[in-house]
């Protein structure tokens, strides 16, 4: 009975009809009660004061038959509505013949590992819901590299199902060859970002078609008693933030490029105005004494000479007044597509084209711009002009229309074969005075004009491509919106 008593869980001895013949002092103080209370009685009259066992799934018949300890767990409500768990342990007495004489039930309080195994599991549950719905890709591989979990966001990412991912992929098959390796690298290196973790690196990703995607990796690597056993990836999708990245440099740039020009068009509009004076007066009076000289006089050339110079002078100074955006220029509804036949036929010398072949790929319907016609065809003759010169006067040359609907843009493309414009000049090439042809073949004008008249059309010009198979420069106009 010592023994009994010393047990330190509350416990019960009955016969195997369920007739409770002793109860350790454990349980008498647990439960409040005496012997004399319930010794005679059937445990169900104890345990739920009721005359019959309301429990359905009792585990007594089956100690009984097998002769064998068995279990069940139950669980109660207080007043309170605290939950209470107990785990009821039956345990078989046997006789000297072998058979059940007696059955010991003791009753261990579970209360406080059941709440902690419910809280696992819905941690592990939120956390499950946390890694499924994340917008981040997230991957898990054990040290070997076979992929345990992809998350909904990278199997976006990389293309592969769940099942594909845990089958028939490694972790080393997301990466270009040798990354995988790299990344493994860094992880082991303290000075990065402490044992066992990466943060922010740059690199890159190749999804189920074979693309390579820019990816910013954070890893760690898992440990169970200092033993590597997995790692986890967390990859964000760089594309998007690099394609804002580049599109704000352009911006940048452009706006760089228009407050330069800006500052250079008013330098070279107070410039114009001032030889424009001189020039005039030297015109003035270089065309009298031609009319005052005789038609067999010898200074006639030379005078001619002069006047001819001054109106070459007269012409650079109209050229820094349109790139000034200083003229006034007359607005009309046109076709844009009209332009380029319009413009070739005013290049004053046709022999330029004649070894050139040209091809049009025009839309085929309207697009009607509200420009200064004379403005866009000299912007037109100017490409032209700088295309048989790239193409030293032999090529191709392509013009094509379109409409961009998204932006409501008139699209005018001018492509040709020549030998292209090197990567240092990009940046200068509308400039005013930039040339790359020897002295005294070009003022560097003509492209410079060309943008300060785009400007003046609100209009936007830009080299598309360049190489060494040739130049395709675009020019979009805003198409015209009726009102009606």
């Amino acid at each position: 009975m010592k023994v009994f008593d010393s047990l330190s869980y509350p416990s019960l001895v009955m016969t195997p009809d369920k007739i409770i013949v002793s109860g350790n002092q454990v349980f008498l103080d647990k439960f409040k009660t005496t012997l004399k209370d319930i010794v005679g009685k059937a445990c169900h009259e104890v345990f739920y004061s009721a005359r019959q066992c309301p429990n359905k799934k009792c585990p007594l018949p089956t100690v009984m038959a097998e002769r064998k300890g068995q279990s069940i767990l139950h669980s109660d409500t207080t007043k309170t509505r605290k939950k209470l768990w107990e785990d009821r342990v039956f345990s078989p007495i046997l006789g000297d013949d072998g058979e059940v004489a007696y059955i010991l039930e003791s009753v261990r309080d579970v209360t406080r590992v059941k709440n902690l195994e419910i809280a696992l599991k819905e941690t592990e549950a939120f956390l499950e819901k946390i890694i499924t719905g994340s917008p981040i890709a997230i991957v898990v591989a054990d040290r070997y590299g076979n992929i345990l979990l992809m998350n909904p966001s990278a199997q976006e990412l990389f293309g592969y199902s769940s099942a594909e991912a845990a089958t028939t992929v490694s972790a080393v098959d997301l990466f270009p060859e040798g990354v995988a390796a790299d990344i493994k690298e860094s992880l082991k290196n303290e000075n990065l970002g402490g044992k066992g973790k990466l943060t922010g690196m740059s690199t890159t990703i190749v999804n189920s078609d074979g693309a390579e995607i820019p990816v910013e990796i954070t890893a760690s690597i898992i440990y169970e008693d200092d033993e590597e056993i997995a790692v986890v990836g967390i990859y964000t999708d760089l594309r998007e933030k690099l394609a804002a990245k580049s599109k704000l440099k352009e911006t940048q740039a452009r706006l760089a490029q228009s407050e330069k020009m800006a500052s250079i068009g008013h330098l070279a509009a107070g410039v114009a105005h001032e030889i424009n004076n001189p020039l005039t007066g030297i015109l003035f009076y270089a065309e009298m004494k031609l009319a005052a000289l005789a038609a067999e006089d010898p200074e006639r050339g030379e005078v001619a000479a002069v006047i001819e110079d001054v109106n070459r002078c007269r012409d650079i100074v109209k050229n820094l007044l349109a790139y000034s955006r200083q003229s006034n220029p007359t607005k009309e509804i046109i076709q844009l597509n009209e332009v380029i036949d319009q413009s070739l036929a005013l290049i004053r010398d046709p022999k330029l084209l004649i070894n050139t072949e040209i091809v049009k790929d025009i839309y085929a319907d309207k697009m009607l711009v509200h420009v200064d016609r004379n403005q866009v065809c000299r912007v037109v003759i100017n490409l032209v002009m700088n295309a048989v010169s790239s193409m030293e006067g032999t090529g191709k040359l392509i013009f094509r229309t379109y409409r961009d609907a998204a932006r409501q843009k008139a699209v005018l493309e001018i492509e040709d074969s020549g030998h292209g414009i090197p990567a240092e000049h990009l940046p200068r090439i509308f400039d005013p005075f930039f040339t790359t042809k020897k002295l005294g073949e070009g003022t560097g004008l003509g492209l410079s004009t060309v943008y300060g008249l785009i400007q003046e059309n609100k209009g936007l010009i830009e080299v598309k491509q360049t190489g060494e198979k040739g130049t395709t420069f675009r020019v979009e106009l805003p198409l015209f919106q009726s009102l009606a």
